[in-house]
């Protein structure tokens, strides 16, 4: 990776870190463009060209990283190992922590909540790409496979965070991987 690919990466990184702080400081509703930008010293016009939204931004404190860590762990699986167990443990993996304070400020405001169900989207080519290998399937076929197990995790961690009116947050019983497991158990026959 170039300087210049750096500085945008470091940028982006310290636009939503302090978009995530400052939401969950001030609360989502309350948190300004300009405050964010000013908080990560750039201008709100260079903030713009990183998010379309606040939420975007706030979002993006979360789930920056989580795509590439169920890449970089769908990548080190055993290759002879089922595919959708491989894909289970690589989002297993990244939510086996309870949720926290920030998961739990995405769940529980509606703006944050779709900015999320849309971020949730960026994992989709690396698992796509690691369909396309693994299962030698065409793109359009991999992308379809991959936009399936998308969902499939959204649904699964939806169900393990539930979150009451009141705002408070309850974990079930069940751990994510058993929820992972049966949502994405569904797509075994297609992942095969």
């Amino acid at each position: 990776m170039g300087l210049r690919e750096r500085k945008k990466t470091e940028t982006r990184a310290a636009l939503s870190a302090a978009a995530l702080r400052l939401a969950l400081e001030k609360g989502a509703d309350n948190v300004r463009v300009d405050e964010i930008a000013e908080a990560a010293n750039v201008s709100p016009r260079t903030y713009n060209n990183y998010f379309a939204s606040r939420e975007q931004a706030i979002v993006a404190g979360i789930t920056a990283t989580r795509a590439l860590r169920v890449a970089d762990e769908l990548r080190a699986r055993p290759a002879d190992e089922p595919l959708v167990d491989s894909i289970v443990a690589a989002f297993a993996e990244q939510y086996r922590e309870p949720p926290s304070e920030a998961l739990a400020l995405i769940t529980s405001t509606p703006s944050l909540r779709e900015a999320y169900l849309d971020s949730v989207s960026s994992m989709e080519p690396p698992i796509a790409e690691i369909v396309a290998a693994r299962l030698g399937k065409d793109p359009l076929g991999a992308a379809v496979l991959a936009a399936a197990v998308s969902a499939a995790a959204r649904i699964a961690v939806r169900r393990w965070v539930d979150v009451r009116p009141s705002g408070l947050v309850v974990v079930p019983a069940a751990p994510i991987e058993a929820l992972l497991r049966e949502a994405i158990g569904h797509l075994a026959p297609a992942l095969t």
